[in-house]
């Protein structure tokens, strides 16, 4: 009998329960951080907890909100707004472009599942 390998579309990495509205959680996928946001209407975001601008990783501490009908986090550490839909930073504070990797998110039932990205790692 072969082996066939499968290849992972998604892990669960935590239940709806665990997370706050409007409040980030940070969750390590392999040896990546992912920052995980659970909004007011019930739609959870996910991007990478790092930060370009300070090379931090604390984008989970970040203060959600919105610009136009954008949901954004702004980093703890410089300000710059990123939209939690395309990691587009919409604020830059003068800086360079910059974004955050995007994790597609799958709710099945109370569990959070992220799909690896399509590319990681950000892009300056």
């Amino acid at each position: 009998m072969t082996g066939i390998a499968l290849a992972v579309t998604s892990i669960r990495v935590c239940s709806i329960r665990d997370l706050e509205v409007e409040r980030g959680r940070a969750a390590l996928i392999g040896s990546e951080q992912v920052a995980l946001f659970l909004l007011r209407d019930g739609t959870v975001h996910a991007v990478s907890n790092h930060d370009p601008y300070s090379g931090a990783h604390v984008i989970s501490r970040g203060i959600v909100g919105t610009k136009g009908d954008a949901p954004t986090v702004a980093s703890p550490m410089h300000k710059q707004v990123f939209d939690l839909r395309t990691g587009v930073c919409l604020d830059t504070q003068g800086k360079p472009d910059a974004r955050l990797t995007v994790w597609p998110v799958r709710i099945d039932g109370d569990d959070v599942h992220l799909q690896r990205p399509a590319s990681t790692g950000e892009v300056a």
